[in-house]
């Protein structure tokens, strides 16, 4: 995951990001003892200072909405002429994320410091999904993990992970939320035998939960909001018993209190800090003063457009993928789905009826709730953390007892999936690369001959490491799977031997 997230952050020209002009910049004067910025007569948003190496310009982004435009048409960050503050829309928001990923703004200028920015927030998504990966496979049956969690390496979300926006570490956090806290509630079930919790210890499992679960809450104003969705639906995914015993165990409370207060926290800056939307004006945003079933009507007719989005939509908005490529991704997904269904039973279909249904409504109402004020603002990428807990909760269910009857087919199908969502990788790719280096009315093999823009390393480079990267991620998810079947289907036999044994010698008698 670091390894794909840092050739993106190389990859992406500085600030073709959505959003990551206003989220590094908030970074940089936060860094520079600014944490929060100051109001000017005149100007829209919150304005933040910038130290002389960061002086802004908005040539900067001059290809931005030009999907024709390669990124050689604007200046450098920190160049002669650029302003020394900017007027960013999220000079308010939480500064916890800005501190994690700011400081190599305080060693390095210019784009550097963006590219290191972004590397060091790839680095912390990845410790979160590797986190989540640890929990998931700590189980003795976990054959299906590997399939579940490989699609945190769909290209949409390792390009947020290497970029300057609390949008990558929130996913990230989701992650490993939505992968661990199963495995401890499950530790928690006394229905459980030995062999079916985590190998891990309780208080890991915590650690994990409550740093996970604080980052998520912290992450963004919608923060505490999305930890009750992925924690209730976890509840609901393991039953009363687990939750229960968890509630009623002394020890619980002081990670229960961690998590809480993380909460609190997201809670009171939000409403004290000013990081709560303003009033749009009818130019920013599409239904701005609709009503509340406006909203939400409208967001659930675009639902399939905010899907698109979550799956190949880069840049702002300039660099999509074909429509086409998307089959190279959908389909993994579309076969973990329908086998979980398949192979669940009562619960494991309420499970999966719950996150499904959370994916498309919560959005809706979440708009719905605030389009008087803000508009339409929703987009795909904001679902990630959602739609990313359909396929984890999908491996789990079918790597539970209920999955038996599909488990032969895990490995193969494990193998084939991680084989697609690389491909799926490694196209997008090299199209987000072609519409920065030569623009996307050019013919690709502009390229080799033309190229007008290059990121560091050469294109070339990048692009051969990201195929070795693509094919190592592969190898390893299907090795990890075949191993975690091996094991699971021998231990199963060890057991059915066992409980064979003392009946052939009572007939032998």
């Amino acid at each position: 995951m670091f390894a794909l997230s840092t050739l993106w952050s190389l990859a992406s020209p500085i600030f073709s990001v959505p959003d990551e002009n206003a989220h590094a910049t908030k970074a940089i004067a936060q860094m520079h003892g600014q944490v929060i910025g100051y109001d000017v007569p005149g100007i829209k948003h919150t304005v933040v200072d910038l130290p002389g190496g960061y002086s802004y310009s908005p040539q900067i982004l001059c290809f931005a909405f030009h999907p024709d435009q390669p990124a050689n048409c604007g200046v450098e960050l920190g160049d002669e002429g650029g302003a020394d503050w900017f007027n960013t829309w999220v000079g308010a928001y939480n500064p916890l994320y800005y501190y994690a990923v700011g400081w190599p703004s305080l060693i390095l200028d210019g784009s550097a410091g963006i590219y290191g920015m972004r590397i060091v927030s790839g680095l912390l998504a990845a410790v979160f999904v590797a986190w989540g990966f640890q929990a998931a496979m700590s189980v003795r049956r976990s054959r299906w993990m590997p399939l579940g969690l490989a699609f945190v390496a769909a290209p949409m979300v390792v390009y947020f992970f290497g970029s300057v926006n609390p949008n990558g570490i929130e996913i990230a956090s989701a992650v490993a939320l939505w992968a661990t806290l199963p495995r401890l509630l499950e530790r928690f079930d006394t229905r459980r035998v030995a062999q079916e919790v985590s190998s891990l210890s309780r208080w890991y499992l915590w650690m994990i939960v409550a740093v996970a679960s604080v980052t998520l809450a912290t992450a963004r104003a919608t923060g505490p909001l999305w930890l009750i969705v992925v924690v209730g639906i976890c509840f609901i995914a393991t039953g009363w018993n687990s939750v229960k015993s968890l509630f009623t165990t002394s020890r619980s409370y002081i990670p229960l209190g961690i998590v809480a207060a993380g909460g609190i926290f997201s809670i009171v800056w939000t409403l004290s800090g000013g990081s709560l939307s303003s009033q749009a004006e009818k130019s920013d945003a599409p239904l701005v003063g609709a009503s509340f079933v406006q909203g939400f009507v409208h967001v659930l007719r675009t639902t399939p457009q905010f899907v698109q989005q979550a799956i190949g939509y880069f840049g702002w908005f300039d660099a999509p993928l074909s429509t086409s490529a998307y089959w190279l991704f959908v389909i993994p997904i579309g076969i973990l789905i329908v086998l979980a269904v398949t192979a669940s039973r009562r619960r494991g279909l309420v499970t999966m009826a719950v996150i499904t249904a959370a994916a498309v409504l919560v959005p809706a109402l979440v708009q719905g709730y605030s389009v008087s004020q803000t508009g339409v603002i929703w987009q795909g990428r904001y679902g990630l953390f959602l739609y990313l807990g359909v396929t984890i909760l999908a491996a789990w269910l079918l790597s539970a007892k209920q999955g038996n009857r599909v488990a032969f087919l895990s490995t193969r199908v494990t193998w084939i999936s991680a084989a697609l969502i690389a491909s799926y990788g490694l196209l997008a790719f090299v199209v987000v690369m072609w519409r920065y280096v030569v623009g996307s009315g050019q013919p690709i093999s502009e390229m080799w001959k033309n190229p007008a823009w290059q990121p560091p390393l050469g294109w070339p480079t990048l692009v051969v490491l990201y195929a070795l990267v693509s094919i190592a991620f592969v190898l390893c998810t299907g090795w990890v799977a075949a191993r975690a079947a091996r094991l699971e289907d021998a231990a199963d036999l060890a057991e059915s031997l066992t409980a064979a044994a003392p009946t052939e010698c009572s007939l032998r008698d």
